[in-house]
């Protein structure tokens, strides 16, 4: 009896084997990152990228350019299935309940993330070639990672000490246009001595003002470069002790139980904390990351709206390169990455060109050791081209949120490159953008959603893999 438990376990052990040979051979995994800046549309971006997907592995047209590459490459995809949640810690992306949201009685965009949250998608690709008849389908599962925004603008902060960060912050809160709003902090910073003692009070009241400071400065003026990200969006842990800290200049090494001690030590915390619970354990598993920037919202606000964009996404640019160099946190798995200019609805179609270019220079590009691509694109668009009656500039038309017409908007003149500091461009009224409601869609997304550049995309970040 002994020899047949043990023959029955070696043949558990072969066939378990032969089953982890298939896997490696017949799937592979692209872990993907999406993020983007404050109000650039990630959420129903991923909800858009799912739907549109799932709609493609139904049979329907969804992804043309996509289609069309895999279709040259002989090869095409058979299936797609969203996997169920399973065991993971993260939140979960729940696409679904995301499309009620845009489809139902009441459409409204979803709120924004406030959190790490996950999803999968097993494509089933069909292999090409003489022999791929032979052989069994391939699964290309991707993992989906949505994280907030604001906390992708910490990243530079791993290589920076207290003292740098606080000198170049209230540089910046000392010049337009963050120094019309920056008055009571900057007040407050004033009311303390150079060798303040370390007051948990005056701590806590810093903190507060920093932080409504830098709500006020995203809200009022439209502002993305704010540091730190988890004052903006503090995620489960809250407004942890860690987090009480704010700039405050001083020369040299802080005095032991000062003032600007304390908060020294917190803003290392601070950064310590965010590299061991965020970018260590997730940033180094990313094949493939998407960063979504309002450019448009950020060029109609006016110049220091786009200038502080640009230091935004130029800044992520150079950290995401400092990593992929840094001997204590590498990237050696990513190989892609794709900066999106969302809401490109909003943009006639003649206008379209000039604004993606105008999105590459605002970007420029860093050589990190993997591909850099640029794209204009709405995830859903809620827009249809229109024509000027007078024969004036190109429009679209959406229905502002809240009512039941269909309105004319024109972004107005966009130019092909960034207009330098001062240029007669910034002399023109500065706008908000309107918020068009969505459009109907189906609720079960069993079409995709209708979109521009959605295709384009996946094609270009998935080419290698498929």
């Amino acid at each position: 009896m002994a020899a047949g438990i043990g023959m029955e376990r070696i043949g558990h052990s072969i066939a378990r084997i032969t089953s982890e040979a298939e896997r490696a051979l017949n799937e592979t995994t692209l872990r993907v990152a999406i993020t983007g800046l404050s109000r650039s549309g990630k959420t129903v971006f991923i909800t858009s990228l799912i739907a549109n997907l799932l709609a493609l592995g139904r049979g329907r047209d969804a992804l043309p350019a996509l289609r069309r590459q895999l279709a040259a490459a002989g090869t095409r995809i058979e299936a797609v299935r969203l996997e169920p949640a399973g065991t993971q810690a993260l939140d979960w992306f729940d696409a679904a309940d995301k499309l009620r949201d845009l489809a139902g009685a009441d459409p409204h965009w979803p709120p924004r993330t406030s959190d790490l949250a996950s999803v999968s998608l097993t494509l089933v690709v069909a292999r090409h070639g003489h022999f791929g008849r032979w052989l069994p389908p391939r699964r290309v599962r991707l993992e989906l990672l949505d994280y907030p925004g604001e906390w992708l603008l910490d990243l530079p902060l791993l290589d920076e000490d207290y003292a740098a960060w606080s000198a170049q912050t209230l540089s910046l809160l000392r010049q337009p246009p963050r120094t019309a709003l920056a008055g009571d902090f900057l007040a407050f910073l004033a009311s303390l001595g150079a060798a303040a003692p370390a007051e948990e009070a005056v701590a806590r009241r810093g903190f507060m003002l920093y932080r409504d400071l830098l709500v006020a400065l995203r809200d009022r003026l439209g502002l993305r470069w704010l540091q730190p990200g988890r004052f903006l969006v503090p995620g489960p842990k809250g407004d942890s002790p860690m987090m009480w800290f704010f700039p405050l200049e001083g020369a040299g090494a802080p005095a032991p139980g000062s003032l600007r001690e304390l908060l020294a030590r917190r803003f290392e915390a601070y950064r310590d904390d965010m590299r061991r619970s965020y970018f260590d354990p997730w940033f180094a598993r990313f094949d493939r990351q998407v960063v979504l920037v309002d450019a448009l919202g950020a060029l109609c606000a006016g110049e220091g709206a786009f200038e502080d964009a640009r230091q935004a996404v130029a800044q992520i640019a150079r950290a995401y390169d400092a990593r992929s160099r840094s001997r204590w946190f590498r990237l050696p798995t990513l190989k892609r990455v794709a900066f999106v200019a969302t809401k490109a609805d909003y943009v006639p179609e003649s206008q379209r060109p000039a604004f993606e270019s105008l999105f590459r220079g605002m970007v420029g590009s860093e050589d990190g050791g993997w591909a850099v691509n640029h794209f204009a694109l709405s995830a859903l668009r809620c827009t249809e081209e229109g024509g000027s009656a007078t024969g004036e500039a190109p429009v679209v038309y959406g229905v502002p949120l809240g009512e039941v017409r269909r309105r004319p908007f024109r972004p107005g003149h966009i130019p092909a490159a960034p207009p330098a500091p001062g240029d007669p461009f910034w002399q023109r009224p500065y706008f908000a953008l309107p918020i068009f409601r969505p459009p109907v869609v189906d609720p079960e997304g069993r079409e995709g959603l209708p979109n521009l550049g959605m295709d384009r995309l996946l094609a270009w970040l998935l080419e290698d893999a498929l």
